[in-house]
């Protein structure tokens, strides 16, 4: 038997002390309500760290008020933590997504009090960490202290989340929407365009690997008349449902966890959390075991289909800044970049429109200086731009110029041309073809 005592969220996070380092559950399943309680301590606390991924809600914590009081050294930048990451009173660590558990385990980055956000206990006293496993089931597991935001409308998920109410030092119930964000509403014809090149690249009895965005979303609405593929990604969004619900998703033919779709958090609609509620199809897992290299390449033609900021004419892959402001995080890009590399019959996809909402070449003869490289020129391997796409894997520095000048927008390959002539003394157009082997063809494209 086990008793269920609830705190007030101004009660719960009296825990924290100043000079404490804190983590934050993160994406839908990030604890808004214990957050704000923590903010509203400000005058009581200074140097208290706070350790966390994407954040999502209605959340500000670039507020003067506790400037002095919090310092956000984030593991993966989003829009809320963006201009304190940025700032004095934050920062930024570099790290693959797969590697962040190692950094709480080893004690790298010991967690005084983890704020996290689970779905109600069981008849066996077992709450899960619903839409998001990913690096708060490490977190949870060395933090000293546990403050839970217990919410009837998190998801109870199956997989790693699973933590018990004795395990959990502060309970708060709190019942509020998760944030949502429908990435299906945000298409646009070049997104359409590129959706398709992508899916056009996609075998049956592919692996699928899709990271965040509109782009990935689009690549799955492409993929209706495919057979036989298998998901194991890190993030799994609202556009998979339709695809698992008709068999197209059915995890047949991967050899890691067969028949059940892999993810490690969940972005998306209340239409999402209730498909992933108590479904056992849908396992939620810690990214130390999603993101491994090594298990990801065990898996049939993994195609990993991730996006970028910008990529030089040689290859290189900026997808976290813009020069030198922290936009995002490195993420789980290169776990899966790599891992699709080595996965028999393979697609590590890097896709993205051609150019900026402004217009700017997002294809570049050097990046922006201060830009991180996420993925380097010896991963990279498929480009995709609206305008095609090409495989950069074996081919020397000229050849790789040639392929990107190819699919970037027509009005800036004069501007490209000449910048590779200014390094070469030649032209792309005298650089000698190499002839491209076709992946096989896709279902129904």
């Amino acid at each position: 038997m086990f008793t269920t005592i609830y705190k007030t969220a101004a009660e719960a996070v009296k825990e924290v002390k100043s000079g404490d380092r804190v983590f934050i559950h993160g994406s839908a399943a990030t604890p808004v309500h214990l957050v704000k309680a923590l903010q509203a301590r400000h005058k009581d606390l200074h140097h208290v760290e706070l350790v966390s991924i994407t954040t999502m809600g209605d959340l500000d914590f670039d507020n003067p008020l506790w400037r002095e009081s919090f310092f956000m050294n984030s593991l993966f930048v989003s829009k809320p933590t963006r201009n304190v990451a940025n700032s004095l009173d934050g920062d930024y660590v570099p790290v693959f997504l797969s590697q962040i558990p190692q950094l709480f385990q080893r004690g790298l980055l010991p967690i005084d009090v983890a704020l996290i956000q689970v779905s109600p206990p069981d008849k066996h006293g077992y709450c899960t960490l619903g839409a998001s496993v990913d690096i708060a089931r490490s977190a949870a597991d060395t933090a000293h202290h546990i403050i839970a935001q217990v919410n009837p409308k998190m998801p109870r998920t199956h997989g790693d989340g699973f933590i018990h109410v004795r395990d959990i030092d502060s309970l708060v119930w709190h019942d509020a929407p998760l944030p949502e964000i429908d990435y299906s509403g945000e298409t646009t014809p070049i997104v359409e365009r590129i959706g398709h090149h992508v899916a056009s690249l996609i075998p049956d009895g592919a692996t699928l690997q899709l990271g965040i965005g509109t782009i990935p979303d689009q690549v799955l609405k492409n993929l209706v008349n495919h057979k036989d593929l298998g998901l194991h990604t890190e993030m799994l969004s609202d556009g998979v449902i339709p695809l698992i619900e008709s068999g197209v998703i059915n995890n047949r033919k991967k050899k890691i966890i067969p028949g059940r779709s892999i993810t490690s958090f969940v972005n998306g609609t209340r239409r999402l959390f209730d498909f992933i509620d108590d479904n056992p199809e849908v396992r939620v897992m810690d990214i130390g075991y999603v993101n491994d290299t090594a298990v990801i390449r065990q898996n049939p033609k993994v195609a990993a289909i991730n996006s970028a900021i910008e990529i030089d004419l040689t290859g290189q892959v900026c997808a976290d800044s813009m020069g030198s402001y922290q936009y995002s995080g490195i993420g789980g890009q290169m776990d899966f970049i790599h891992g699709a590399s080595l996965s028999e019959g393979g697609m590590p996809i890097i896709a993205m429109p051609s150019v900026t909402s402004t217009g700017i070449s997002r294809i570049v003869p050097f990046l922006k200086e201060g830009a991180g490289v996420v993925t380097t020129r010896g991963h990279v391997h498929w480009v995709v731009t609206e305008y095609g796409q090409v495989n950069l894997f074996g081919k020397n520095l000229k050849q790789r110029a040639q392929l990107l000048v190819n699919i970037a927008h027509p009005q800036h390959r004069e501007w490209l041309d000449r910048a590779f002539y200014q390094r070469y003394k030649h032209s792309t157009s005298t650089v000698t073809p190499h002839p491209e082997p076709r992946p096989e063809p896709a279902a129904g494209l």
